[in-house]
């Protein structure tokens, strides 16, 4: 707000003109403003007011926090690169395989396809059992017919194919018991192929667990320094307004403040003018 503005202002309240939330929000508004410039202009001028007694607290409790931040900005490199190397760590230890464990797992595969192989011919000898049993079923029926008709050549001839038959049946089935054995004796292979498997990756499992805890303390380390930096860029920003402030305020009072904005006079003629706009905001708000 300008002079002219102010007192074209208090005229209209004069007249009973009130715009009082107006001038609370303009004045608001614009202390935000000015509170950014301060900490702009703190931030800019702070390492030329070493000499300023005013500011001597201010000054040196930043060279202070710059220095702890310098130093939490070192730990938070070091947490991040132990991070990194345990991320790699972890992966290349669960997706390694040792010697054994590849020895293994071929192992495994050879021998399924082999139990694929026995399946497949245990399947095969008991479609032939199924056949032979069809073919040996008629035949027996045959013999019932022939001995009711009392023809004794083919009765001969019906028994001695069904004895062949008998004799292949057994047979069949000797094959497959032998082939369910071996069937059998394969699964079990595989079950204690799977048992040293697992025991192998549970070893790369307990070996990624260190590569885990590292993980997670750096996790929480990188946290905790980010907090404290966080905390510590809280605290500049206050040190720098306050710097700010007291420049801006007494660049025309004081030779050693003059000195330190030097530069940045513009700037705080714009902080001049929104300072007195406040007060005069707040004067007609009756603040």
């Amino acid at each position: 707000m300008t002079t002219t503005r102010y007192i074209i202002a208090r005229v209209a309240q004069a007249f009973g003109v009130n715009r009082r939330q107006r001038r609370m929000s303009e004045a608001a508004s614009e202390m935000h403003l000015l509170r950014e410039a301060e900490q702009v202009l703190g931030q800019s001028v702070w390492e030329r007011v070493e000499d300023v007694e005013e500011l001597g607290v201010e000054y040196w409790n930043l060279r202070k926090l710059i220095k702890e931040r310098e130093e939490i900005r070192g730990k938070l490199a070091e947490c991040e690169a132990v991070l990194a190397d345990a991320h790699e760590q972890r992966s290349s230890l669960l997706n390694a395989k040792s010697d054994s464990q590849i020895e293994l797992e071929e192992k495994r595969g050879g021998l399924l396809a082999d139990l694929e192989k026995l399946a497949k011919d245990r399947d095969s000898v008991i479609q032939q059992a199924r056949e032979i049993r069809r073919v040996y079923d008629g035949l027996k029926m045959k013999l019932e017919v022939l001995q009711r008709e009392g023809t004794s050549d083919s009765i001969d001839k019906t028994r001695a194919r069904m004895l062949e038959l008998k004799t292949r049946f057994t047979d069949l089935k000797t094959d497959r018991d032998r082939i369910a054995a071996s069937i059998g004796e394969g699964d079990a292979l595989v079950d204690i192929i799977d048992n040293q498997l697992s025991e192998e990756r549970q070893k790369h499992r307990a070996e990624a667990s260190v590569a885990f805890q590292q993980i997670g303390q750096a996790n929480r380390d990188i946290s905790a320094l980010k907090a404290q930096q966080g905390l510590i860029d809280t605290q500049m920003r206050q040190l720098y307004s306050e710097i700010g402030r007291h420049v801006s305020r007494n660049a025309f009072l004081n030779d050693q403040c003059r000195n330190a904005a030097k530069g940045h006079i513009p700037m705080i003629d714009v902080m001049r003018a929104l300072r007195k706009s406040v007060a005069m905001n707040h004067r007609l708000a009756g603040m």
